[in-house]
């Protein structure tokens, strides 16, 4: 399965091809998920996925075998920047998003690494994460039981609706716990077929987009509107996912056995995934992130060299110019999607919580409960601050609040010094 490539130095042969469009297979299902989610368009995801991976293997020099695409950190702020600000008013927020992570990096290079933990610990980053997973929880149960994400429309009559669901949570579940080889590595496309199969079955599915659509066709780009308003809300949220960049690194890292944080350096990884999402956005896709599922791929096959994301990238870029491709993505109904974020969103606040777990820090100690608590509060009791056409809330609010409140309030050893 692995082939004849063992080498961590890029090697760009043609017999590689096969197992390029192997790791796009294993992407697939999330990279689609999140366009299919927020009504943008599949086929420019898939375009901007492609060549943020190239753009990402330029500026790393080649060494990094990771795959770049949809972030599913950035759902909350597209669901509401797409119905507050349209898709190309969004688009200028998260092009500035990418914005953020450029200049981490050149922070980075700076001070060093440790600049990170110091201005987002976990002590931060774990409530923030666990935000973005709780905040979208009932968009996820709306759809699961056949209404719009909002919940303002029935799409499909609940009992029907929820049968699709819980066969697509259910496959995705059984299929990451029992799963062997590759199949384990494909939870969310296994829900996605299995749900659409039985949507199909109880006359969910609508055909008409794939008959009219055209066999090429180049994917319908939105171009960013400036949008100051969609700026200052979409920059906070880059924090969580900035972070999600370094542990995922520090991952595939681990599975090569070479340090990538020194070679190419984190801050070089970090400008290629900035690049990539500020241009996947002036495109109208969503932004970019570093893929756990193609760096497991990675661990399964013992193929590390970074040339196999190129075919992937390539792979992504062909698809993206085949009209049907993403006429078909368009059919799937929404409660196999609801049914499939169930989970999902459950796991992103998992992840938050496994965040703070991770970092031994003592929650009931007045400092870290202080931060925990009232970011979860305000983030997800929807706290608004407005003072003229400017307006912070939801998970930009609590990022912002965190990281003021981590540099402001005093330390375990400063008070204790203090009432001494």
């Amino acid at each position: 399965m692995s082939g004849d490539v063992s080498s961590t130095d890029y090697k760009f042969r043609l017999k590689d091809c096969f197992l390029g469009a192997q790791m796009l297979f294993v992407a697939f299902g999330a990279l689609v998920l999140v366009p299919l989610l927020t009504g943008l368009n599949p086929n420019v995801a898939l375009f901007t996925a492609g060549v943020g991976t190239l753009i990402f293997q330029v500026v790393t020099k080649g060494k990094v075998p990771v795959f770049l695409a949809s972030s599913f950190a950035f759902l909350p702020p597209i669901f509401y920047g797409t119905k507050t600000w349209g898709i190309a008013g969004t688009m200028s927020g998260l092009m500035a998003a990418g914005v953020v992570y450029i200049l981490l990096s050149f922070l980075i290079k700076w001070q060093g690494t440790d600049v990170l933990k110091k201005v987002l610990p976990p002590i931060v980053t774990g409530p923030v994460i666990m935000v973005i997973g709780l905040i979208l929880s009932p968009v996820a149960v709306n759809m699961a039981i056949g209404k719009a994400g909002d919940g303002s429309v029935v799409l499909f009559e609940q009992q029907g609706a929820l049968i699709v669901s819980l066969i697509a949570l259910g496959t995705t579940v059984l299929v990451s716990l029992l799963g062997k080889g590759w199949f384990r590595l494909v939870p969310i496309l296994s829900g996605i077929i299995a749900g659409y199969v039985t949507a199909l079955f109880m006359g969910f599915v609508d055909f008409t987009p794939v008959s009219q659509a055209a066999w090429f066709a180049i994917p319908d780009f939105t171009f960013p509107e400036w949008n100051s308003e969609a700026i200052i809300y979409i920059l906070p949220i880059a924090i969580a996912p900035a972070i999600e960049h370094f542990g995922d690194v520090m991952a595939i890292s681990s599975i090569a056995k070479k340090d990538y944080i020194k070679d190419p350096g984190i801050h070089k990884t970090m400008l290629g995934d900035g690049l990539a999402t500020s241009f996947a956005a002036f495109l109208g896709g969503p932004p970019n992130t570093t893929y756990s599922e193609v760096t497991g791929a990675v661990a399964l096959t013992k193929v590390f060299n970074p040339a196999i994301m190129t075919w992937a990238a390539i792979t992504a870029i062909v698809l993206a110019f085949v009209g049907k491709v993403g006429a078909i993505l368009q059919t799937i109904p929404a409660p196999v999607m609801g049914g499939i974020m169930l989970l999902l969103f459950g796991a992103i606040m998992v992840i938050g919580l496994n965040t703070l777990v991770k970092s031994g820090d003592d929650l009931m100690e007045a400092r870290n409960l202080s931060i925990v608590g009232l970011i979860l509060v305000f983030g997800i009791g929807g706290m608004s601050f407005s003072t003229g056409s400017f307006t912070l809330q939801g998970i930009g609010l609590a990022g912002v609040l965190g990281v003021v409140l981590n540099l402001v309030l005093p330390g375990k050893k400063s008070a204790e010094k203090n009432q001494a």
